[in-house]
């Protein structure tokens, strides 16, 4: 039961892992981007178009193709959006609290709509459409897992977009940390004044990393269609999901290593009810505010602490006015 406690721990937690660790990078620019939800929703529905086009022109699936189509067209969908929220907040200037909440909003209508819509041309009999023969090459894990034992059930039992999760993860870490434009990109989210006064380029710096995190984000979103979904898309299935990425980022404290760690914890939160007996309904949706709990008690320790390494960007939610340096 622990085992299996574990593996579904981690098959709740990938999707959360995505969408902070883009989150994470989105604000280590300044900007505050709370369609996160939205944008997962775009990347698992620009996914799902593209993997049922190819499947519905094709008998037999190439490998390469079923996986590499529906990620190119998750990665555009999700582009798109980073860049309307980059157009609005950046070049714009409008207020990023408004703005992340509307591409929510629209994220989340336009997966309903083209899911909707794809649910009327297969003409099926449930509100739902499935991708199987694609969901079967996103779902395959290393063939020689089952023969480690525990070992292989709990590290190595996953398909590769989970492994790819993780490396993302801590190539972000070293990316922030080691390397001179993470530097500089941080830079820009403390004081994007001085970071313009030395001669860095807060537009691009902004606008790259808000493009590049809602890419990853989305990944998230095809993540939970193709592997946790088994390839079946419903309309309005993902839940909160976007919200706890979000609440992962505050959890981690903007570290991307540490968004490995608590999106485990955060996915085991999320079904622990499912492994208690003789649970109320009641019992079961408060034992799904856990997670958030947990947010808040770090917050809270976070704040008490007052240690800088801990606290978000100091420029986190404001727009940058040159004219004002």
């Amino acid at each position: 039961m622990l085992i299996a406690f574990l593996q579904r721990a981690v098959l709740q937690g990938i999707p959360l892992l995505f969408g902070s660790t883009g989150e994470i990078l989105t604000e280590k620019s300044g900007n505050l981007n709370l369609g996160t939800a939205g944008v997962m929703y775009v990347g698992g529905i620009s996914g799902v178009i593209g993997s049922f086009l190819y499947e519905q022109s094709h008998t037999d699936l190439n490998a390469f193709w079923a996986i590499f189509i529906p990620i190119l067209c998750c990665l555009f969908g999700s582009l798109v959006m980073g860049l309307i929220y980059s157009f609005l907040t950046v070049t714009l200037r409008a207020n990023q609290n408004v703005t992340g909440l509307a591409l929510t909003t629209f994220g989340v209508g336009f997966g309903n709509f083209f899911g909707g819509s794809l649910i009327k041309l297969t003409k099926s009999d449930v509100p739902s459409i499935t991708l199987s023969r694609t969901s079967l090459f996103f779902n395959k894990s290393l063939p020689f897992a089952s023969n480690l034992g525990w070992f292989g059930k709990v590290f190595l039992s996953y398909s590769f977009l989970t492994y790819v999760a993780i490396a993302i993860a801590l190539i972000m870490t070293f990316y922030l940390n080691k390397t001179r434009s993470g530097l500089n990109l941080k830079a820009v989210g403390e004081n994007s004044a001085t970071a313009d006064a030395a001669g860095i380029n807060v537009y691009r710096y902004k606008y790259f990393s808000t493009c590049i995190g809602s890419m990853v984000a989305g990944l998230g979103g095809l993540y939970y269609v193709m592997d946790y979904a088994s390839g079946i898309w419903s309309n309005d299935a993902f839940g909160d999901r976007g919200w706890l990425a979000i609440a992962l980022v505050i959890f981690a404290i903007w570290r991307p290593n540490m968004s490995i760690i608590g999106s485990i914890l955060f996915g085991g939160l999320f079904i622990v009810h499912n492994y208690i007996p003789n649970l109320s309904m009641g019992d079961q949706e408060l034992f799904q505010m856990l997670p958030y709990v947990v947010t808040i008690i770090v917050l809270i320790v976070i704040s008490m602490r007052k240690r800088r390494e801990n606290q978000p960007p100091a420029c986190l939610g404001l727009n940058y006015f040159r004219e004002d340096r």
